[in-house]
């Protein structure tokens, strides 16, 4: 199974050290709500890229990241090289990654996030984009690296992060909702959400201190299943949020906490 210490191996310490914790950043910020430190570590996930690709093409990996003078220039230039047939990942590194990285670059310098001036204010829009591409840059690296395919690349970045919140709080095998008056059903989402994998529907159930197992199946665990917001395995007794749930999580139950703070 690919771990964080594992998905990169190739590359220095530092250097995967500092893509890991560039994403994990954008995620957690994400997650909060607090839109402009997710569009600024864009910026630095930006960097970290670049000098992982321009470390493959050139053959040796720096020990850690550096910014070049001009992103957009530097990226360009990469275009320019000489195509490597016996590179893998090769068209990747030198044309579809680097015409990513300035559109990322773009939101953190001139969206009126990383400087006074720009004329669209950090916003959740801008956020998500910023997500959604370091994600897609992230599983486009574990799939190079290791050889896999698309989905299953996506898979494994899914499971490098763990989206974590505030609200939900960690104590070893341990998960509690720190809000008694939410909803059974929106704590286990919440619960599932910020966990990366499946969770057995009993361990779900102490979670959530929902005190008959029998009810909660058939009272939290079934309609939630049935609205497509969790993926309930009854044979397999486990649980997983869907694609679904997770929007459910992030526009409703998450905004609502981020504009109660505004």
């Amino acid at each position: 199974m690919i771990t964080p210490q594992t998905a990169f191996s190739s590359l220095s310490a530092g250097l995967r050290g500092e893509l890991l914790d560039s994403f994990r950043s954008i995620v957690t910020n994400y997650t909060e709500g607090r839109w402009e430190p997710a569009e600024l570590n864009g910026g630095k996930f930006c960097e970290v890229v670049y000098s992982i690709i321009e470390g493959a093409l050139s053959g040796s990996f720096p020990s850690a990241a550096s910014k070049p003078p001009n992103m957009v220039a530097a990226c360009r230039a990469l275009e320019t090289r000489a195509a490597n047939p016996a590179l893998v990942g090769d068209r990747s590194f030198r044309i579809l990654i680097p015409r990513l990285l300035p559109y990322l670059y773009e939101i953190r310098n001139n969206r009126g996030v990383g400087h006074v001036g720009g004329d669209v204010n950090p916003n959740r829009a801008d956020a998500e984009a910023v997500l959604a591409a370091t994600s897609w840059l992230m599983a486009e690296l574990v799939r190079i690296f290791h050889g896999t395919s698309v989905e299953e690349a996506q898979s494994i970045v899914d499971t490098l992060v763990t989206r974590r919140h505030p609200l939900v709080w960690r104590s070893d095998e341990l998960r509690r909702v720190l809000d008694p008056s939410m909803k059974k059903a929106d704590q286990a989402l919440i619960l599932l959400y910020s966990e990366s994998g499946w969770v057995s529907s009993e361990e779900l159930r102490k979670w959530v201190e929902y005190a008959n197992s029998s009810q909660f199946r058939r009272r939290v665990l079934a309609p939630l299943h049935n609205a497509r917001l969790i993926e309930y395995e009854r044979a397999g007794c486990r649980t997983k949020i869907s694609p679904l749930g997770v929007r459910e999580v992030e526009d409703r139950l998450l905004r609502e906490r981020v504009a109660g703070r505004n």
